[in-house]
């Protein structure tokens, strides 16, 4: 049996976390991956997704381009080519991270590993035994189990599809479904969202989804909540999707049926049982170091972590908790409060800290700054569709304890006030930051 002190399983955002200080600290680290390394953000999700939305990013500027006294032709997207750039751009991820690997010191093992003992693991023909072992093994989609399932596809075929589909039906109406959705819409996609449950992006404030909502129906693109989807059939080579909603049950016809019903950890063959991890339905009990209930010498983050959002910056940051609590012990705690989370539609939404429900429900005396910028001379420069933002502070100590953007450059202007919430500075403060001018962060005064 091979001896290491740590082994990790996954290497995606969060394993190649935890090999930073454990690296540093001169312990012997091994590293199994049952695909590419990188894991689903590089290979089959944030960056190939971000080359799509790029290119809907110019769509919209195409079309606001009469806004700026500029007359242009219809624009022609070549769907294939664009596929084919997005590949090109992300095809070396895997090599160029086994490099870093390699210079780190980490022993990289292909194969899929499992547990046979509670610091033990076997990959193929081979036999690991460490003091520590982590569990990153990120998500997969969530199974759905209605009636011709089969038929559906997920966001990594999505993105390897080189053919344009002509309609599209989204299961779920979370952050992927709004995010390729609005690619779509935007290259000329009939688009629908069907999603169970009254809220859509229940992460996110209910005002900045209203304004999202409102943007995406504006694009075309069909949005239904409280709708059940029944049955997926096949029939003259096209997928009709039957649904219910308010008791009537109607159908629609796409080329495509995406799963966005969400991820579920991927610790389905760990044989976690072997290793005295318990789980229920793949969530992994954890203490406040990262580590599991059940067996101290295992440590989780990334996706597979049951209470902490799925974001690739989240599994890279509690990667490095691991790692640090591995090589000093287990003292290092993470803190989500001011870790921003941004929704690549466009407009994007973006969010750190409470919701305003939240922030109510905790019993916090705020006051909501509400702005809808649409008509302030930053937004109309950029003839921008939606800018608006909603800012949450506390009266007692004029602290940030929510910021939430739609448009307005947002994606970019959230890290200033994570940047501010996480160091203390006040909302008087930031509003007497002095930015460059015209820009949409000297706009951040007038939003408190």
């Amino acid at each position: 049996m091979e001896k290491y002190d740590v082994v990790i399983l996954g290497g995606g955002n969060a394993g190649m976390g935890a090999t930073v200080a454990t690296r540093a600290a001169g312990l012997s680290v091994a590293m199994i991956e049952a695909r590419d390394l990188g894991g689903t953000c590089p290979n089959r999700g944030c960056t190939p997704k971000k080359v799509l939305v790029a290119a809907a990013h110019v769509l919209d500027e195409i079309e606001r381009a009469g806004s700026h006294a500029i007359r242009v032709d219809p624009p022609r997207l070549d769907w294939r080519a664009l596929i084919e750039r997005e590949k090109d751009i992300i095809r070396d991820i895997p090599s160029r991270l086994s490099g870093l690997m390699a210079k780190r010191g980490v022993d990289v093992i292909s194969g899929q590993a499992s547990f046979i003992g509670s610091n033990a693991i076997r990959v193929g023909t081979r036999e690991l035994e460490a003091r520590n072992i982590v569990i990153a093994t990120g998500s997969k989609p969530r199974p759905l189990s209605i009636p011709g399932a089969e038929h559906l596809t997920t966001s990594d075929d999505v993105l390897s599809d080189p053919v344009l589909p002509r309609a599209v039906v989204f299961i779920g109406g979370g952050v992927i479904a709004f995010e390729l959705g609005h690619v779509y819409a935007r290259a000329g996609v009939d688009v629908m969202i069907l999603e169970a449950l009254p809220q859509l992006l229940p992460g996110f404030d209910t005002d900045a989804v209203a304004q999202l909502r409102g943007e995406s129906e504006r694009l075309g693109i069909g949005i239904h909540t409280t709708a059940w989807v029944k049955r997926i059939d096949k029939a003259d080579g096209r997928l009709r999707v039957s649904f219910a909603k308010d008791g009537v049950e109607s159908m629609v016809a796409a080329d495509r049926v995406v799963n966005c019903a969400g991820r579920v950890a991927n610790v389905e063959g760990l044989d976690l049982g072997a290793g005295v991890v318990v789980h229920r339905e793949g969530r992994i009990e954890i203490d406040d170091h990262l580590r599991s209930r059940s067996n101290p010498d295992v440590y989780v983050c990334g996706d597979a972590v049951w209470n902490s959002p799925q974001l690739s910056p989240i599994a890279t940051y509690e990667g490095g908790i691991v790692g640090r609590n591995i090589a000093e012990g287990p003292k290092h705690r993470p803190d989500y409060s001011h870790i921003p989370a941004s929704l690549y539609s466009i407009p994007a939404v973006a969010s750190v800290g409470l919701t305003e429900a939240k922030a109510r429900e905790r019993g916090l005396h705020v006051k909501v700054h509400l702005n809808d910028m649409q008509g302030w001379l930053s937004a109309r420069t950029y003839a921008e569709a939606v800018a608006w933002s909603k800012i949450i502070v506390e009266e007692t100590t004029d602290r940030i304890v929510g910021a939430h953007l739609v448009g307005h450059a947002g994606e970019e202007l959230i890290h200033i006030f994570a940047l501010a919430m996480k160091h203390g500075i006040p909302a008087r403060g930031l509003s007497e930051m002095v930015c460059g001018f015209p820009t949409f962060s000297a706009d951040i005064r007038n939003m408190m």
